[in-house]
This record gives C-alpha cells, structure tokens and sequence, in this order.
C-alpha cells in the first residue's frame, strides 16, 4: 500500500465527530440541490471528498450520478414503492465513539449482565481492574469516570441506582419485550417526529414482514431529528432558546433569541416550521429546522403559559405558517363551488380539508367557503384544485385574487382554449 492511499484510508471514516457538518452535506448536495465538486467552496477538495465517500456509504443504493458539462452532478433517487425504511437514519447510527468509550461501556454491562446482579461504584472498579490486567497494555477507570458513566446511562434508564443504608447499587434495567409492537414501531419511525427513534428499536426486532408503503415519504426530515427533539424538550420545560439561523434573507447564521411555542409539519411537502415568540422584536415568527443549528437551551420563560395561550387565538387565522399577534388586519377569502347530485365527496373534501373558515350551502348545489387569514397567498395552492368547479370568488386581498385569476388566463392561452367570461 502507498504512503497515498494509507493517508487516504486513514482520513476517511464511516464514522461521525460532528453531525452537525455531515447535517450541511447531506442539506446542500442531496436536499437543497445537486451541486459538482467544483461548486462547492465552503470547505476544502479533501474535506468535500471525505464527506462525501461516506455519505455514499449509507446511501450508496438511493444514488444516482448525471454528467454535465460543468461536472458529475450526483443526486438522491428514492422509489417509496420499494424502500420501506428511511435511509437517512443511518447517518445517525454512525457515531464516533473512542477506545476507552466503548471499552467502558461492554465492560459495564458485561459486569451487570443481568437485572438481578447488583454492584456498589467500588466494586464494579475492582472487577473491571482485574479484567484489564490481564492485557499487555491495559487501561485503566478511575470511579469519577465510571460513576460519570453510570448517571448518564441512569438517565437514559438503562441503569438503576438504588439505595440500600449508605450503599448506591447499581445494576442493569430489565429489558422491556417490544415483539408484539414491531408494525406499530414501523409506522411510527417512518411517519412521527423523531421517527428515527423508531429506526432504533427496529434494529432490535427479529427480521419481520413490512406492511407499510407510503405515497408521501418525507425522508429529509431525519437528519433535523436532533433540532426537533431539542425543539421538544425546550417546549416541554417552557424555556428560552438561543439558535443559530440561516433565514432566506442572509448568508451567514445569525444568533436569536425566542420562546419556542409549537412545532408546525406538513403534509403537502414534510417542511417542518417552529412558531417561536421573539422577545426582541415583540412578534410571532415562523423558523425552518432545516435552516437552524446549535440550540441551546435557556432560563425558564414566565410567560410560555400565556404565549401558548394566545397563539390558540391566532391559529384559528392561520393557513400556512404566516401569523402574527394582531388580528386587525386579516384577509377575507371567500369563493362559492357548484356541486352536482353526485358529488357530495366534494363538500366533504371542503370540510375535511379547511384548516379554518366556514362552509355554508346556498342552495341545492352551491356551496360558499369563506375565511379570515393573515396570508391568502398560502391558499392558493389549494382553492386552485377547485378550479372547475368555481363560480365566484372575493378575495380582499385584490392583489392575490388577480393572480389567481392571471393564472387561469395564462393556463387557457397556453392550451389555446376559450377563457369563458374571467369570472
């Protein structure tokens, strides 16, 4: 082997230091778009080429490569007819971990290899001493470090401490049988937040049958896990965060401060949105996961109580993710659909589909939606899949309501058709 490729094997490693970078691979080459080794700057040819061997070693069976005139252009072909699991959890089953870690943690439970074996912090110690003895060159556990180790793993409730007189025992959790949920952990991986919790306990389950496919797969929420769950746990303690965010508007993060009020996700494109309170500017903002990094958790918010009461109010006008405190200056969306005797799966679809606002029949086969929004931009996207069906409309935002109606225009001249009377 060459002094080249023994440099080149040592750099490269399946395993990951710092999701947070292969986080921004993964977003910038296979999410946001598809760019070549050359259009990359924002770290070095070696960096960029180490990434992306492992990358290709967890998703190496989902990618394809495109030749162009400016360079091999890789991207992401994903069929959810056929892939059943999210392959982007196994980014997060690459974790580095360092010799004396992953001794640590079989020599604990190699100890405590049953519920019923109890060990006090200094015999534990003295057993794991007489294991590494016996290596030419052994290591070696102080109890700061063990007894570390053991808090962090009673915290994740896979250890008891358990007190007896003066005594802490420590001894190993008793494994919880999952055998009989294996389709509802299934499902769940692949549809909750945080699925990838989910992907976990897969990975202890017998080999099964997958009885799930999905139609709208959202793969790249797995790698905002970490955001989301940290996301969680500030709303569930009613704290501050600090985060850093990219926004559309720059090119570099910048540093906020909010109150972190309610996750938004959803179901048209999987885009996962936080309703956060900014203190500073005194106003309801929507922020992207994929464009947040770096939370860090704060003091205890006095107020959350009464943000998440008041942000009830304002979610009765809300489409999309556009909100804000004041209610004064809302906009009325209102259009009428005519129905025929048969399709009564039509009005079920109003009623079903409506995240706000009202639908009243008019008569035997008209029926008027109407509601006060803060965005009606965000409903177009939907009042369009009514279009055939539309008799008239009044939108207060006339702007809106001319582009709505722009658009039809432009459909009927490029398929050369008659437009009818542009109501």
């Amino acid at each position: 082997m060459t002094d080249e490729i023994k440099e080149s094997a040592v750099a490269y490693s399946e395993l990951v230091k710092n999701f947070e970078k292969i986080r921004a691979y993964i977003r910038e080459f296979y999410v946001y778009g598809f760019k070549n080794r050359s259009e990359y700057s924002a770290r070095s040819a070696r960096s960029y080429d180490d990434e992306r061997r492992r990358i290709e070693s967890w998703l190496g069976d989902y990618m394809r490569f495109t030749q162009t005139v400016e360079g091999k252009n890789v991207f992401l072909s994903v069929d959810s007819r056929a892939t059943k699991h999210n392959p982007f959890y196994k980014a997060w089953k690459a974790k580095s971990f360092t010799d004396k870690d992953i001794t640590l943690h079989f020599l604990i439970f190699d100890i405590l290899s049953s519920p019923d074996i109890r060990k006090t912090l200094s015999e534990l110690v003295e057993e794991m001493d007489r294991y590494l003895c016996q290596f030419k060159e052994p290591m070696t556990f102080d109890e700061s470090t063990v007894r570390k180790k053991l808090k962090e793993y009673a915290e994740e409730g896979i250890v008891r401490m358990e007190k007896e007189g003066r005594k802490v025992l420590y001894s190993c959790a008793p494994d919880t049988d999952i055998s009989n949920l294996a389709d509802m952990i299934d499902f769940f991986s692949e549809v909750a937040p945080c699925g990838v919790v989910g992907s976990f306990l897969q990975d202890r389950l017998k080999p099964h049958q997958d009885i799930f496919s999905f139609k709208h797969h959202y793969i790249t929420q797995a790698i905002d896990s970490d955001i989301l769950a940290q996301l969680f746990e500030a709303i569930h303690e009613k704290r501050y965060i600090t985060v850093d965010n990219l926004g559309k508007r720059f090119s570099e993060p910048r540093t906020v401060r909010l109150v972190p009020l309610k996750i938004y996700i959803s179901a048209q494109n999987g885009r996962q949105n936080l309703i956060a309170f900014h203190e500073k500017a005194n106003r309801l903002n929507a922020y992207r996961l994929d464009y947040m990094s770096d939370i860090r958790l704060e003091e205890v918010c006095a107020k959350f109580d009464a943000l998440r009461t008041a942000i009830n109010k304002v979610e009765k006008h809300m489409w999309g993710v556009n909100c804000r405190w004041s209610l004064r200056h809302l906009e009325h969306v209102e259009f009428e659909v005519k129905v025929e005797d048969d399709e009564q799966h039509i009005v079920r679809r109003l009623e079903r589909e409506k995240r706000c606002g009202t639908v009243e029949r008019i008569d035997e086969h008209h029926y008027r939606y109407a509601a006060d929004v803060f965005d009606t931009n965000e409903m177009l996207p939907w009042i369009r899949t009514f279009i055939s069906r539309i008799t008239r409309m009044n939108f207060s935002n006339r702007t809106a309501e001319n582009k709505f109606k722009d658009d039809i225009r432009e459909m009927y001249r490029m398929y050369d058709i008659d437009g009818g009377d542009g109501q």
